[in-house]
């Protein structure tokens, strides 16, 4: 009689999956289960070293305290013993410094024994899974899976349930400069800023690029468009030819209709009128003043 085959982690559950394996599973830890929550003082716990997340926006850490303070913890933090009355984060480094503002004693802790390879895959596999992640700490994670944890992109691929032209989108970011990562990381530009920066050679004309993404808060398109035909926009000393009664009228049609309006008319008097929004509902609340 054949035997079952071996059950396999199922991919993209993050650290659970992770945890089923039975190579890493352990039984019990001072007649604790691994399935089991334990309360362990806060004071015996140590940051994870191998945690990709350097950056936590101090607002929403508060915004945790309070949540903490009002409902407690709600989902335990994962840790590996050290040994006794020792204890490192492999997961839940937010809830952790949030608990450490708070006050509090103790914090419900999975325990786990990992040695410090495994510790390292867990915690950015788990950190793979968050959806608050931001690009750039994707893209550290990834690079580390590969270098650290010697994965092939195929093997990190089938790991974490992501493509590999996702993994290798992610790594080329880390080819920016440091202060279009670091807009990236703090929500200035978005990740489709950022790829269509990444594909320019000069450094010159990609800052260039970078900061007129800033100042004129152009679109992925806008910049996809100024990447392809650069000279369109050298070549034009006037792109948009309004006067000051067009801008009276910006001023009385934003009044009207509660958004930002533009106006952009060519020499000939030709143009278009630009009523912007800022959600679904937003445009549905524009599209009702119109019916009526």
């Amino acid at each position: 009689m054949s035997s079952k085959p071996t059950k396999q982690p199922a991919l993209g559950r993050g650290l659970g999956a992770l945890l089923e394996n039975s190579n890493t599973d352990i039984t019990s830890i001072s007649n604790v289960t691994t399935s089991s929550v334990a309360m362990v003082s806060i004071k015996f716990i140590e940051a994870n070293p191998f945690n990709p997340r350097t950056h936590f926006e101090k607002e929403a850490l508060n915004e945790l305290c309070k949540s903490i303070e009002t409902y407690g913890i709600i989902q335990p933090l994962t840790v590996r013993k050290l040994g006794r009355d020792k204890y490192q984060l492999i997961s839940g480094e937010r809830r952790f410094r949030a608990s450490q503002l708070t006050g509090i004693d103790e914090v419900p802790c999975y325990i786990r024994i990992a040695n410090d390879q495994e510790m390292l895959e867990m915690a950015l596999v788990e950190n793979i899974q968050r959806e608050n992640l931001n690009a750039i700490e994707i893209a550290v994670s990834y690079e580390r899976l590969l270098e650290e944890c010697n994965f092939t992109q195929e093997q990190l691929s089938e790991k974490i349930a992501k493509s590999r032209s996702n993994i290798a989108n992610h790594i080329r970011l880390l080819k920016l400069p440091i202060e279009i990562q670091s807009a990236v990381r703090d929500n200035l530009v978005s990740m489709g800023h950022a790829r269509a920066l990444v594909s320019v050679v000069d450094l010159e004309e990609q800052m260039t690029a970078f900061h007129q993404i800033i100042t004129e808060k152009l679109s992925v398109r806008d910049v996809e468009n100024l990447l392809k035909f650069p000279n369109k926009k050298k070549g034009a000393t006037k792109t948009n030819f309004i006067n000051t009664a067009d801008t009276t009228h910006e001023s009385f049609l934003a009044d009207r209709l509660g958004s930002k309006i533009t106006i952009q008319k060519s020499e000939f008097g030709k143009g278009k009128i630009i009523i912007q929004f800022n959600s679904e509902a937003d445009l549905q609340r524009l599209i009702a003043l119109f019916k009526d």
